[in-house]
């Protein structure tokens, strides 16, 4: 154990002090080499040299891990015989699979539209009282927890047990039944999306606070001023120029939702009907040691938020180029 945390402190010493060294060194190389060649054609090398460490930690780090993600689906689980597209036709056909992309559907639905809806109006209430900062700290503190601990602290929430569970206390103390939150499906769903949006309500309530704080107050003076009502200012001016802002929030949500894991684990383990695409894949690879069929959830899920973030990407350069 000593000499593990021993290499982990060197480890950290070489991400710390030594990354930054040998960059600076290869950026002192690459400007020496450089004095060497005609300055037309240095100039045009120097752009490429520089971001070369860049693209190698890209290639490294991610473009060959998906590469080789996707080349190990299409093997059988001792990875010794290729098998094409077999495990693809293991999780169509799977029905514990397909309730597990039903699952990520409805987080992907739910969420982002709970979350938006929210953070939007609270956003937009709080922006109008001088408490501000006071509300924006205390809704976005849920942030500052890791998604297993809030995991922990909502499936104590729900505990069906009155003396532990907070929920069942009160229902209990009204003279009703303990309601079994997290087996009674298929609402035990939402009781876990209600987790996701606990957590990330505060980034949407900074983020789209931010975007109100740029909008111009003359536009809303003026429409004022015309006789629009505060709805119709809300609906006409604000809204409009809170919509790449909003789309911003609503993507980052829905990534989320896409990739859940930490909850539905910890809570559920994805019993009940909970399951999700991300926790299949961590069952297949370390309780079912299938590491193709692991493979296959992890590209499925990997095909899915491409789409996503291309539209995520354009959305970014179209704002760009209004700017």
């Amino acid at each position: 154990m000593a000499a593990l945390f021993e290499n982990r402190v060197a480890l950290g010493f070489i991400v710390i002090f030594g990354v930054p060294i040998i960059l600076i060194g290869y950026v002192i190389l690459v400007e020496k080499v450089l004095g060497f060649v005609r300055p037309g054609l240095a100039l045009r090398l120097r752009p490429w040299l520089w971001v070369l460490p860049a693209i190698a930690f890209v290639l490294t780090f991610l473009v060959y891990p998906a590469i080789s993600t996707v080349w190990r689906s299409l093997f059988n689980r001792a990875g010794d015989q290729f098998v094409g597209l077999d495990n693809y036709g293991w999780f169509f056909g799977n029905m514990d699979n397909l309730v597990a992309v039903r699952n990520n559907i409805i987080w992907a639905v739910v969420l982002p539209l709970l979350v938006v809806g929210i953070g939007l109006l609270v956003a937009v209430f709080a922006d109008r009282v001088r408490y501000e900062v006071a509300v924006r700290s205390i809704i976005f503190l849920p942030m500052a927890i890791s998604a297993v601990a809030a995991g922990v602290i909502w499936r104590l929430m729900y505990d069906i047990d009155p003396n532990v569970g907070t929920l069942n206390a009160a229902i209990t103390a009204t003279g009703a039944q303990p309601y079994a939150f997290l087996s009674n499906g298929p609402w035990n769903n939402f009781y876990l999306i209600v987790v996701g949006m606990w957590m990330m309500t505060g980034l949407a309530v900074v983020v789209i606070s931010s975007g109100l704080k740029g909008i111009p107050e003359e536009l809303m003076e003026a429409a004022r001023l015309d006789g629009a009502t505060e709805f119709k200012v809300f609906r006409h001016v604000v809204l409009p120029l809170l919509a790449p802002t909003i789309a911003v929030v609503s993507t980052t949500v829905l990534i989320f939702a896409l990739k859940t894991f930490d909850v539905v684990y910890v809570m559920t383990n994805g019993n009940f009907g909970t399951e999700v695409v991300a926790n299949q894949m961590y069952k297949q690879l370390y309780a079912y040691n299938q590491p193709g069929r692991a493979t296959t959830v992890a590209t499925i899920l990997f095909l899915v938020t491409i789409p996503v973030m291309i539209v995520n990407v354009r959305r970014f350069r179209q704002q760009e180029e209004l700017r």
